[in-house]
């Protein structure tokens, strides 16, 4: 399987440092980043990351991240965390929020699911958003598209809950973007490919919301999108679950942990 472009390695460089809660962005560009850039994917830092729950300052988060990336490119934010846990929602929300002020678009990695008929093909179509049913090396080739700052769109796949299915084309990314919010399972996980996608995020943001809460919209999402209720629990306790698990497992190794539940956002899509 082809690898993406070997931009991975060169991406720490221009990264820019972590703003802390009483830095601006001029004195976030002078201290080394103290995480996520320099610590392999899945490994737990020598702290625990500070929690975020106040939405105004994850605004200012945002607008300091891009105010310190090197001109040529786009701020990239990645908004990871377990299934049902507010991903989506949050993204949205910085994207409405920071569209026009920052040209902000969100990228998700849905759009990477592999299709049903890949799936089948693959045996895999029982346990639908593992983290092998998707393609992992095509996502991080297109981070490193949008990293390099191409001077032209690129159109990146998104996904349609109704159909369950990938859409390729569907986001469009115009030249001059300031910032890329992009959401998934699986940012922050250990093993090939997913440590060449971190490389390329400036900062990983990790959704916490308590598991009653995040496992009654899982369900309630499977039964709007055509499940029985007892065919969504099910789904939920042998797919989501497991697949919950391993992504809290990494948790500690994001950037900043944002409780949802404290934001008080309207629902998204998850």
């Amino acid at each position: 399987m082809n690898q993406p472009p070997n931009q991975a390695g060169d991406a720490r460089a221009d990264r820019p440092a972590r703003p802390r809660p009483s830095q601006t962005p001029a004195q976030a560009r002078g201290h080394a980043q103290a995480s996520g850039p320099n610590r392999p994917a899945g490994q737990p830092p020598d702290r625990r990351p500070a929690t975020i729950g106040s939405l105004a300052e994850l605004l200012d988060r945002a607008r300091a991240l891009v105010a310190a990336t090197p001109p040529g490119r786009p701020a990239v934010i990645g908004v990871s965390g377990e299934p049902g846990a507010g991903k989506s929602t949050l993204a949205e929300h910085l994207e409405t929020r920071l569209g026009a002020e920052l040209g902000a678009v969100r990228v998700p990695l849905d759009g990477f699911h592999l299709s049903d008929a890949v799936l089948a093909a693959l045996g895999r179509g029982d346990r639908k958003g593992a983290m092998d049913t998707f393609d992992g090396w095509g996502y991080a080739a297109l981070l490193a598209r949008l990293r390099a700052g191409a001077g032209h769109t690129v159109y990146a796949p998104g996904f349609e809950r109704s159909l369950e299915q990938p859409l390729a084309g569907a986001i469009a990314v115009a030249p001059g973007t300031r910032l890329v919010i992009t959401e998934g399972n699986y940012l922050l996980a250990p093993d090939p490919p997913w440590p060449e996608a971190r490389r390329l995020i400036d900062e990983v943001w990790h959704v916490e919301l308590d598991p009653a809460s995040r496992r009654r919209r899982l369900v309630e999402r499977h039964i709007r999108f055509g499940k029985t209720p007892a065919e969504a629990a099910a789904w939920v306790d042998r797919v989501d679950g497991a697949n919950a698990a391993q992504v809290a497992a990494w948790r500690l190794s994001a950037d900043w942990l944002v409780g949802i539940g404290q934001l008080d956002l309207p629902r998204g899509r998850d």
